[in-house]
């Protein structure tokens, strides 16, 4: 079988050489960014949502690659994936394995907490447990607290890992993006969000970087969909709470 037939990337690094688009993202549910795959692989949330507009543009089937946290970035660099699209903040570290194409999302980071624990802001978590994920611009942030105790997940359910940490006390609190603590912070009886801070952190679609057609490809594709209002329309289905952070011409 080719790789155009079995829908793989060729080695080429040209999205178009395949009628499918590969994408890899982890298998959590995690509304409203996405949720567990279906049984045909199916899923839906805002990211997933942007991934079939993405797929569209380009004249693709989308399909996910389901792997852990930590194994996305090497499969996108080892050309398993075409990219991944699943809650990268561009941060150094990311850009020193991937290219992101123009950002599909700008969010702010908070703390969320046990419900009734809640405390203003970061000067009051000094010697307390602060859960945030390995390597990412939450871990940066966390590590900005006063005197609190960063502790980071990298397991394959890593969000809800971190949740499970916070409802059983191992942690004090929990830094990921707004838009992960959408359905949590106001009504969860569980939780409760303590504060946010703005730190306009761009996600975007990470390619490989010797796959610069893949990249040309994926990024005016993004171009495309936020300039035509395509994005706009997910964007307010999904995250409806949240200010649309793009013009509806985005220039770069």
């Amino acid at each position: 079988m080719t790789d155009a037939d079995s829908g793989r990337p060729d080695g080429t690094g040209a999205v178009d050489a395949a009628p499918v688009l590969r994408l890899a993202c982890i298998d959590t549910d995690a509304p409203p960014l996405f949720d567990l795959a279906a049984a045909d692989g199916s899923r839906t949330g805002f990211e997933p949502a942007v991934a079939e507009l993405l797929a569209q543009q380009l004249g693709r089937r989308l399909e996910w690659a389901i792997m852990p946290w930590g194994r996305m970035l090497p499969a996108v660099r080892d050309h398993e994936v075409d990219a991944v699209l699943c809650g990268q903040g561009v941060i150094p570290a990311r850009l020193e394995v991937v290219d992101f194409a123009r950002p599909y999302g700008v969010f702010h980071e908070g703390l969320l907490t046990r419900r009734g624990e809640a405390v203003p802001g970061p000067e009051h978590l000094a010697g307390r447990r602060i859960a945030a994920i390995e390597g990412s611009a939450n871990e940066r942030l966390a590590r900005t607290f006063p005197d609190a105790e960063v502790v980071t997940f990298a397991t394959d359910n890593v969000y809800q890992d971190m949740l499970a940490a916070l409802r059983a006390g191992e942690v004090f609190g929990v830094v990921d993006d707004d838009v992960v603590f959408v359905p949590l912070g106001d009504s969860d009886p569980d939780f409760e969000l303590a504060f946010v801070v703005k730190t306009n952190n761009p996600w975007a679609v990470g390619v490989a970087k010797d796959r610069p057609e893949t990249f040309a490809l994926i990024d005016a594709a993004m171009a495309a969909i936020i300039a035509d209002g395509r994005h706009r329309e997910v964007w307010q289905k999904w995250l409806p709470t949240l200010d649309y952070p793009f013009a509806e011409q985005v220039d770069r």
